[in-house]
């Protein structure tokens, strides 16, 4: 379909070569001479693009443009002028004009103008897809290879970029190259952490930074530099921190972003008490059996994060003003809010923020979620919208005004599941979807990623013959009674617990206001 100009300017004759230009690359260009037959002409016919010029005798162009805006929003309109005055730039692009053009102006800047707001999403689009072309053989190369720990996170860091990338343009064929890659890559990342792990665990080999050591070797330090808010969000995926940190970047400079490794299994109840003491499981469990609650046990399994960052700052020699606050509902944040003046004396102010841990949850449970969420995409769309209406949005933005450094991380991910993998265990074997703990279970081993000593992996044991195993990849457990049921339930929800880059590869960021 020809794409239809209107070009209004009190000295269009003299513009006769530019039009003639226009039109032999296939456009259709209706010119007037003032502002008043611009906006009656806009009103009356339809246009893939306006350009006025600013100086025209009776209704100018800022006065045409504001009247075409009223019954035209979506059009986009350029300004021409012959004036550099800031004021009339501010004008024209607080009015929400497409592009701004000074006086005398080319066929060719005339021509990129419009390739730019009418052919730049297909322009974008070929242009990424070529480069993602490129990418798919750098990454296949790299896959087959052997990663070491820092090669992985570049690689999920590059999965993640490729993700968001081809998310923002209509063409989704390379977006199905991408999820093929992306399943191979969490394949083979599988395999790496279940060759590995307990030897990073035990000392056998170097481990990564992971998540029971990131307040020792990151955080801490950081408290002899000032006044240092960390903000936990649970259950934040990376990918999800890349669609937010533009937000965050209006406030804050990102000094520091990268992934690092949370732990096994991959859920609150071990990660995020082993980030706030400073110990891993096992460890918690025996130095404070009051507190470490175990599957088996009754209550929330989070209660006490409070009492296990006090013990990890004492164990730290670290004697210093601090606060905990965990936001679990909308009044909570706004209540953190109306407070906040009170935590700008500490000297470390830690906040959990639950609302991706309870979207995950919420889009199992809620039929409405789960259209909301649907994919990958819908939920970082959605995480995005939660976060620019939020308690939390306002909390940032409190941080920054007051110029305090914020350090943004989470316990662990969440990954989407698609294939269910069959178990049996006994009555009292735990209830997640992605790794089980308890005696007798069968499973396939081909299927999972076992430890059968819980304590090589500083996981506390709840009987001689107890174990765990985990799934990988987008796997899902479930028992052989009401399968069918179950499957369809479970199928393509977000869970967490066990294995993969989602999961297991979280986002650590420092920041400072600016």
């Amino acid at each position: 379909m020809q794409i239809r100009i209107l070009w209004a300017d009190d000295e269009i004759d003299l513009l006769k070569p530019h039009i003639l230009f226009l039109e032999s690359k296939g456009y259709e260009v209706v010119p007037v001479n003032n502002g008043a037959s611009a906006v009656d002409l806009s009103d009356e016919q339809g246009f893939d693009i306006i350009f006025l010029d600013e100086n025209m005798p009776g209704i100018t162009g800022l006065e045409a443009l504001t009247r075409i805006k009223k019954t035209k929003p979506h059009v986009p309109v350029v300004m021409i002028t012959k004036s550099e005055e800031e004021y009339i730039m501010e004008e024209a692009i607080g009015s929400n004009i497409a592009d701004y053009l000074i006086k005398p102006v080319n066929p060719n800047q005339i021509l990129l103008s419009i390739k730019k707001n009418l052919d730049s999403n297909k322009l974008v689009s070929q242009k990424t897809n070529s480069n993602y072309q490129q990418q798919f053989r750098e990454l296949g190369m790299q896959l087959n290879s052997r990663l070491n720990l820092e090669e992985w996170s570049e690689v999920y860091k590059s999965l993640v970029y490729w993700e968001l990338k081809l998310a923002e343009i209509e063409d989704n064929g390379m977006q199905e190259i991408l999820n093929m890659q992306k399943k191979e890559a969490n394949t083979q990342f599988c395999k790496f952490v279940e060759d590995n792990y307990l030897d990073w665990l035990n000392g056998v080999e170097e481990g990564p930074q992971m998540i029971h050591t990131l307040f020792k070797d990151k955080i801490n330090p950081k408290l002899d530099e000032g006044s240092v808010f960390v903000l936990v969000i649970d259950n934040l995926r990376y990918d999800q921190w890349k669609v937010l940190s533009p937000i965050f970047n209006r406030y804050f400079n990102i000094k520091e972003e990268e992934v690092v490794y949370s732990i096994l299994p991959t859920a609150t109840q071990y990660a995020r008490n082993a980030f706030f003491a400073g110990l891993m499981p096992s460890e918690i469990a025996k130095k404070y059996p009051n507190l470490w609650k175990g599957e088996e046990d009754e209550g929330g399994k989070n209660m006490h994060e409070a009492e296990f960052l006090e013990s990890n700052l004492k164990r730290l020699g670290r004697n210093v003003k601090w606060s905990y606050n965990k936001i679990t509902n909308l009044n909570a944040g706004k209540k953190l809010v109306d407070n906040f003046n009170q935590l700008l004396g500490n000297d470390l102010n830690a906040i959990v923020y639950n609302f991706v841990d309870m979207l995950s949850h919420a889009r199992t449970e809620m039929e409405v979620i789960r259209e909301l969420a649907d994919d990958e995409q819908a939920y970082r769309s959605l995480t995005l919208s939660w976060f620019e209406h939020s308690p939390l949005h306002d909390i940032v933005k409190k941080i920054a005004e007051s110029g305090k450094k914020l350090i943004i991380t989470t316990d662990h991910g969440t990954v989407r599941v698609t294939n269910p993998v069959k178990i049996v265990g006994e009555r009292s074997t735990n209830t997640n979807l992605r790794y089980k703990t308890g005696r007798n279970l069968s499973y396939k081993e081909k299927d999972v990623f076992q430890v059968n000593n819980p304590q090589d992996a500083y996981l506390p044991k709840s009987s001689i013959s107890s174990e765990f195993v985990f799934t990988t990849d987008q796997d899902f457990f479930v028992y052989p009674n009401n399968y069918n049921h179950f499957v369809k339930y479970y199928n393509n929800t977000f869970q967490h617990g066990g294995l993969s880059l989602e999961e297991m590869l979280i986002p650590y960021v420092e920041l400072e206001p600016k």
